[in-house]
């Protein structure tokens, strides 16, 4: 038995999760709807990754914060936003093109009596006014990663002026190394539940595949294959994205593809976070830029939410019979935008950013319910690459920064 455990805990972590994966496959489908008796297994891994959520935000930014001066951390957060910006618009743009080649959904017939309840969608401004939290433990208790955002850049900035005046150097100092100790000792228990991560993804795989079942993934299928491209053509642009800047690919996913696995099948930008944040660290990018950029863009960045609007929305322009035109694209792309920045990264959030669009821009709600029957197998390539994105994002950042180091020195 001690061989059996050592010989787990020595073996990669990518091959340990790329067995758990083809396994839950082929459980979820032996088993069908009753391999749900794994729910527990997989219910415990996001657990384990939303425990570590907060303290991973808080103290890694305020260590990052006091590791870079103020005025670099406006100038990277300027690049940020910036990036998240182009690359949603970019993606909605790949949506479109991809789905309008393919056209998914023609042939397809609506189902007048079909209906799905839409929880209602936060909205922009309502997104910007939770960055700053009325009540610090509201905002915890909640998950609100805007406002643990300003909390810990607020505290950073606090404890970087302690360390800077005369009077308070010590007190400052002695903060700091406390926050630091925290943050490390968060990391030595991202390690452990990392060696739990394979376990979780077999679960949850398993129930998600025998939820679905194969009529559920043939009779959609083609609206699947359509979004998947798509999803590849981005990953593509983030392929020649990063060798403009001189990071090599190969090095990059190697680092990447845990979190993007994780996405994938936890379906939650948020709650892979933590094993995000420890990708970050393994491609030795900035702290000070990725405890920011990466809590930041697994709330508003949502490249693969953004692409799967855009599919979604032509796939129920089909199946009503009324092709897009130009300017409806062009809407689509605006308010999609927008939509994706709106809304959480959490299960379930797809349905809400779809349903805007739709409300938006005159398509039938009803074809949401035709949508939400491949909820899960859609939603799983979207999240994946959301957090692709903001780690494309923080790397090709980072590399822009460093350059600039060396251009000054």
């Amino acid at each position: 038995m001690k061989k059996l455990l050592r010989g787990y805990l020595d073996a990669s972590l990518i091959l340990k999760i790329t067995i758990a994966l083809i396994l839950g496959i082929i459980v979820g489908f032996v088993f069908g709807e009753d391999a749900s008796f794994l729910a527990p297994f997989g219910d415990l891994l996001l657990n384990l990754l939303k425990f570590l959520i907060i303290p991973l935000v808080l103290f890694t930014l305020i260590v990052g914060v006091n590791q870079t001066k103020l005025g670099d951390l406006g100038r990277k957060g300027g690049k940020v936003f910036s990036y998240y910006v182009i690359s949603s618009a970019v993606a909605m743009i790949v949506g479109i093109t991809i789905a309008s080649l393919f056209n998914p959904g023609e042939g397809l017939s609506l189902n007048p009596n079909e209906s799905v309840e839409v929880p209602e969608n936060p909205g922009v401004v309502s997104v910007l006014l939770n960055i700053v939290p009325t009540n610090i433990v509201n905002a915890f208790s909640e998950m609100n990663l805007l406002g643990i955002i300003f909390t810990a850049l607020v505290f950073g900035i606090a404890i970087a002026a302690l360390r800077s005046s005369e009077e308070t150097a010590e007190l400052g100092e002695h903060v700091y190394k406390l926050v630091e100790g925290l943050n490390e000792a968060t990391f030595k228990i991202m390690n452990v539940v990392l060696q739990y991560v394979p376990i979780g993804i077999f679960a949850i795989i398993a129930k998600t595949i025998g939820n679905q079942g194969l009529d559920t993934i043939l009779s959609l299928g083609n609206m699947i294959v359509v979004l998947y491209i798509a999803l590849g053509v981005q990953v593509g642009i983030y392929l020649i994205a990063l060798l403009f800047f001189k990071v090599k690919p190969g090095e990059f996913f190697s680092k990447a593809r845990t979190p993007m696995i994780t996405a994938f099948v936890t379906q939650s930008s948020s709650g892979t976070l933590p094993v995000t944040l420890n990708a970050a660290r393994g491609l030795r990018l900035s702290k000070s830029l990725y405890s920011f950029s990466l809590p930041l863009g697994a709330t508003i960045n949502m490249d693969g939410a953004a692409i799967r609007i855009a599919v979604s929305a032509v796939f129920a322009a089909n199946v009503v019979g009324t092709p897009l035109s130009f300017p409806d694209m062009l809407a689509i792309v605006l308010v999609g935008t927008l939509a994706s920045i709106g809304t959480a990264g959490v299960p379930g959030a797809g349905i809400i950013m779809i349903a805007t669009v739709f409300s938006q821009v005159g398509l039938p709600m009803e074809t949401v319910a035709l949508l939400t029957a491949v909820d899960a197998l859609v939603g799983m390539g979207a999240t994946a690459l959301n957090v692709t994105g903001d780690l494309v994002g923080s790397t090709v950042i980072d590399r822009t920064e460093k350059k600039n180091e060396v251009e000054s020195a």
